[in-house]
This record gives structure tokens, C-alpha cells and sequence, in this order.
């Protein structure tokens, strides 16, 4: 599991943007959900790198080692940013719930840094889930953070990973504890009464059509039906996009199923056409999308 001492960090415009940087070749950029940090891929990183890419995987604004943000921000041009400095564009989005909510926002925002987009319990940032388990899953994280009860709120965030299916003895525990150290890293920085700086990305479902590069939409078979309907509908309406189902599992088939999981991810990356030239310097894309999220959130009330 790669740690602190492995990161570099990005002098943005707010702060310093912590990230990994390790290979060589095309660039792969993953994108972690929500509340954890870049160690989240620890099952796909060194994969990758001995596939021949170049793996840059950053800390969200408000995760990890990152800055939290002291004034309006978008995720998606925190990216666009980071990969402009680092002469990585475009490249490969990869992105799991929160983090495929910023690949699609990127590629809709900055579509010149990106080559193609994967995400996996995600569609893009419209989405919210609807169902029971999901919405009483959020009010206990509310319920958890108001009263300062950080035990209970990580004891709601892992839930997650066995999901409203199966119980918690059905899954490695190895993984809960792993990505509980990791939010209660991210947590543990914030306050319930913080400043909410993040603005959303709206509109994007209308959108789909003007992503011009190749989308896979990876899904765990056990996540609810209308996040699938969701991700199919990704797949669907944009030009060039499919979608596939690793069975068994649900919000984290890169860490209960890595091996199918990177099979996937391989297969489609070694499918795409030649990476064009790196280009620095990009122009920046007007600003879309009004009102703020929550700071170390997940558009999609999960991890």
C-alpha cells in the first residue's frame, strides 16, 4: 500500500494537491471515492505499472494529504490543472464512485486532456441514489457526524462494501479495515460545520453526446438497480461506450474482484487507439454548473 512518503505534491491556486506519480508510459489516472485517498487503488497501481503506464493517482481537494479549499472549487479543474503541470494529458481517466463522477465531469469540462474515461459505481454527477438502504444510509452518516461520532460514522461508511445484500462476514475483512483508515484519515480533518466550497458539475446527463472518447462503465452486480440503469444509460448514450458487470460483488470490485476488476481495465486500455502527444499548456474551458457539495463528500452519499 503506497504511503505518505511516496506522494509528490502540486502548488495549485489553493493549496498544495497531493498525488502519486509512478511508471512509465500512457498515463492512467485514478480517481478514488469518496472520503478515502489515493491508496484506495492499491490493487490496480503496481498492475498498471507493470502493464507499461504511467500512473498518477491524486488525492481529491479535501481527501487525504490534500488542501482543503479555502474558496470555490471544482474537482474537475483541480484535475485539468494537475495534469497540465505534470505534461499528462490526455490520458486515461479511471474513477470509482466520487472518482467517476470526476472523470466524466473532466471529460465533459476539459475534454482535450482526456483520451478515454472508465468508471465504476458511477454515472456522472446527476445521479443520486433513490433507494431505502442508500437514503437511511445517509441519514446515519448524518445522524454519526452531527453528535462528533466518528466510530459510528465509519461504522456506516463500511457498510458499503457488503451492501444492503449480504452481510458483513461475506466480504475480506481486510478491506472494511483498510478503507477505514483511510476516511478516518479524511474525516478526522473535518468538521460538520465547515464550509460546503465544492461547485457541482449540473446538466451532464444532456451532455453524454459530446463525449467524443471511449467510455467503460464498470459495475459491481450487487449495487441497486437504478445505479445501473444509470451507468447503462452512460454507456449507452455516449457515441463510443459499453458496459460490464464483475457478478458477486458491489460498490468495490476493484478490491473484493481485483483480478477481473484489472482484466477489464487492461483489456479496454490496450483496446484504444494510439495516445496521441502530450500538449501543455491547454486552454482552460468556461466554468459550468452553480451551488456548492460537501468538502470530502461523495456526490453519491457513499464511499
Amino acid at each position: 500500500m503506497n504511503g505518505a512518503a511516496d506522494i509528490r505534491f502540486f502548488p495549485s491556486s489553493d493549496g498544495d494537491l497531493a498525488h502519486l506519480d509512478t511508471g512509465s508510459g500512457d498515463p492512467v489516472v485514478l480517481l478514488h471515492a469518496g472520503y478515502v485517498d489515493h491508496r484506495f487503488w492499491y490493487r490496480q497501481i503496481p498492475a498498471l505499472v507493470a502493464a507499461g503506464y504511467r500512473v498518477i493517482a491524486p488525492d481529491a481537494r479535501g481527501h487525504g494529504f490534500s488542501a482543503h479549499a479555502s474558496e470555490p472549487f471544482r474537482w474537475a479543474d483541480d484535475l485539468a490543472a494537475l495534469l497540465r503541470h505534470l505534461d499528462a494529458g490526455p490520458a486515461v481517466l479511471v474513477g470509482l464512485s466520487m472518482g467517476g463522477v470526476i472523470a466524466t465531469d473532466t471529460v465533459l469540462e476539459h475534454p482535450e486532456l482526456v483520451r478515454a474515461v472508465v468508471t465504476c459505481g458511477a454515472a456522472t454527477g446527476d445521479f443520486r441514489y433513490a433507494d431505502p438502504w442508500h437514503t437511511e444510509l445517509r441519514a446515519e452518516y448524518a445522524r454519526t457526524l452531527g453528535a462528533g461520532d466518528i466510530e459510528g460514522w465509519l461504522d456506516a461508511f463500511v457498510k458499503v462494501v457488503a451492501g444492503e445484500h449480504r452481510t458483513p462476514d461475506a466480504v475480506d475483512p481486510e478491506i472494511p479495515r483498510r478503507l477505514r483508515e483511510l476516511a478516518l484519515h479524511t474525516i478526522s480533518q473535518h468538521t460538520p460545520d465547515e464550509p460546503d466550497r465544492l461547485v457541482r458539475v449540473t446538466d451532464s446527463w444532456p451532455r453524454l453526446p459530446e463525449i467524443g472518447v471511449p467510455v467503460l462503465a464498470i459495475n459491481g452486480g450487487l449495487e441497486p438497480a437504478d445505479l445501473l440503469a444509470a451507468t447503462d444509460r452512460l454507456a449507452r448514450e455516449v457515441p463510443n461506450g459499453r458496459a460490464e458487470i464483475v457478478e458477486g460483488v458491489g460498490h468495490y470490485p476493484n478490491l473484493e474482484k481485483p483480478e477481473e476488476f484489472n482484466a477489464l481495465l487492461l483489456g479496454f486500455l490496450r483496446g484504444l487507439p494510439a495516445s496521441p502527444s502530450p500538449s501543455a499548456g491547454l486552454r482552460r474551458r468556461p466554468v459550468r454548473g452553480a451551488g456548492n457539495g460537501a468538502t470530502g463528500h461523495d456526490g453519491a452519499a457513499v464511499g
